[in-house]
């Protein structure tokens, strides 16, 4: 039987005899180059019209961060003492080596982001044929469906951690069920070091930690594991958030934090009824566009995952990993909704499903391994639990959105949290359960009766595939391209005459956007921000350029003269005289 999923009773397999080919067995490998090489391709392509951060300030943050750590000059980071994590920056860090404009460095970044995020495709294979027992053809254009999944694509072109995300999960729960079906210090070490690879990523990582730690407390009680290989699983964990502290006293000053530390914010966001319900409607929100975005597979794959822990069939590593799936989307579901909840300086949001989509990939996968791998009755009772969810959820969204804006207030996308979504419905100003639920149910539909026709199942990845590189098409168009038109200061900073070497101020009257990606392109020192007066050390400065507003900035009253800037993008350029 296949494991880590329902799947029905197979023939035994006949015996291995000698391959009469044994050229057939670099086949697999060769296609998996392959499809990485022309993997990292297409997501350099998808990202060529971005060539400063469209993402702020998360991306400013990382960026700046890369640059302190190789030796350059820091900047700013919004990120705050308690959940600092410098792993991505640490891995961008080479594109900083060097003299070079900063274009050229977001590029290498981008190409950095695009071999890490396209590894996906081969341990999406591996996932299939070890996890889940599907063969070759079928584990092939799996992990070609999970690879070109726009939650999980869309951040190669931009310097966000999201990017590393979902190969590092797919490769975290290989590691888990390797580790249970086979126990030894090599296999506790990796599944250890990838753990710590989340707390030095970002501070979702703490979830998965959480549940590491747990699931290492098991085993010991189970008598699966003795504390050889307790210290062999936790001391990697430890090793790295070591090296997060250490890099983080390396950068000492140079990086400014400007986030504030979650405190009592936090829990009298949910120290109350309404709290509670604004916590688990997030919650429910998000794991129902998890079920969205891979058209009813997570559905599948959660009611197959559920069937798996309580009436175990196919062994306790399938069994452990499943479950250990399971905790973890809830976990980093509640507590990216307690997070959120607490930080009442910005406004709520519909959605914000940036932190499970890491998650996706693997959920798709499972959900197509049930598929493939279960019989007919098991295959339409896990596709109407996902109905169910699809219908259910998107009726509570509505009901949520409806009570808001009866309130006299209205929810909106998180920032970059749900571009999917958005190109799925067509909701580019406002969410759209109800057309959402009924993409997920149509979706869902039809892969469910193209895998019970065995010859539509091949059909049937191609179709999915199509879809995803068809949404990231419109996503490039609706949302990338405009987003680079709205975020691109013009004329360039070298264009104007700003010179290396000159000591560069920004004024916080220049739009924060057009403020960020104006400094970038300075990349010989940091530039710091004043309000009204520049500070006397300033030998250039960016200011408001608002001809005829009360707030345009006049340099000459502070003996500068203006180099040029853009009066439509309200920012100018000017030099001290």
């Amino acid at each position: 039987m296949a494991s880590g999923s329902d799947v029905i009773d197979r023939p035994a397999a006949p015996a291995r005899t000698r391959d009469p080919a044994p050229a057939r067995r670099w086949l697999v490998p060769l296609l998996l180059v392959v499809g990485w090489v022309l993997s990292v391709a297409w997501r350099m392509w998808l990202s060529r019209h971005i060539v400063l951060p469209i993402a702020h300030t998360d991306e400013d943050s990382y960026l700046n961060t890369a640059r302190a750590l190789t030796g350059g000059p820091g900047g700013f980071s919004s990120e705050n003492d308690l959940l600092r994590r410098v792993g991505y920056p640490m891995l961008i860090s080479p594109a900083f080596l060097g003299d070079r404009d900063f274009s050229d460095s977001y590029r290498i970044v981008q190409l950095i982001n695009a071999m890490v995020n396209s590894t996906l495709l081969p341990l999406a294979y591996l996932l299939g044929r070890r996890l889940l027992g599907l063969r070759r053809s079928y584990a092939l254009l799996g992990a070609v469906a999970a690879a070109t999944l726009p939650a999980t694509a869309f951040y190669a072109g931009i310097a966000m951690i999201d990017t590393v995300m979902a190969p590092l999960v797919v490769a975290w729960l290989l590691a888990v069920h390797r580790w249970i079906s086979r126990p030894g210090p090599l296999a506790a070490a990796t599944v250890g070091l990838l753990v710590g690879g989340f707390h030095l990523l970002h501070s979702r990582g703490l979830v998965i930690v959480a549940v590491h730690a747990g699931l290492v407390l098991l085993l010991l009680v189970r008598r699966r594991i003795g504390p050889p290989s307790v210290l062999t699983a936790l001391l990697p964990v430890l090793a790295m958030a070591l090296v997060n502290a250490a890099a983080i006293r390396y950068l000492g000053d140079r990086v400014y934090l400007l986030g504030s530390t979650p405190g009592g914010g936090t829990v009298e966001a949910v120290a109350s009824v309404q709290g509670v319900v604004r916590v688990g409607a997030g919650v429910a929100t998000q794991l129902w566009y998890l079920v969205v975005i891979t058209f009813g597979m997570a559905g599948v794959a959660w009611a197959a995952a559920v069937r798996e822990l309580w009436r175990p069939r196919h062994g306790d590593a399938a069994r452990w990993t499943m479950g250990v799936a399971l905790v973890v989307t809830v976990g980093v579901a509640g507590g990216a909704s307690v997070i959120l909840a607490g930080i009442t300086g910005k406004p709520l949001d519909a959605i914000y499903g940036r932190y499970v989509q890491m998650l996706a990939p693997f959920w798709l996968l499972v959900g197509l391994g049930v598929l493939l791998t279960a019989g007919r009755r098991v295959v339409l009772r896990r596709a109407a639990v996902a109905v169910a969810l699809l219908v259910g959820g998107g009726a509570l969204i509505a009901v949520r959105l409806a009570y808001v804006a009866s309130q006299g207030h209205r929810l909106r996308y998180g920032g970059f949290s749900a571009p999917d979504l958005a190109a799925l419905t067509g909701g580019w100003r406002e969410m759209r359960p109800v057309l959402g639920s009924l993409v997920g149910i149509g979706g869902c539909l039809l892969l469910v009766a193209a895998a019970l026709v065995p010859r539509l199942r091949l059909p049937m990845f191609g179709v999915l595939v199509v879809a995803n590189l068809v949404t990231m098409q419109v996503i490039e168009h609706r949302i990338v391209r405009p987003a680079v038109a709205s975020t691109a200061p013009t004329p360039r900073v070298a264009d104007v005459g700003v010179r290396p070497g000159e000591r560069v101020w920004a004024s916080t009257g220049v739009h924060y956007v057009l403020r960020f990606n104006l400094s970038h392109q300075v990349t010989w020192t940091d530039v710091r921000w004043f309000g009204e007066q520049p500070p006397a050390a300033a030998q250039v400065v960016f200011a408001r350029w608002a001809p005829g507003q009360p707030d345009d900035w006049d340099g000459t009253a502070y003996g500068f003269v203006r180099l040029g800037g853009n009066p439509a993008q309200h920012w100018a350029a000017w030099r001290r005289a």
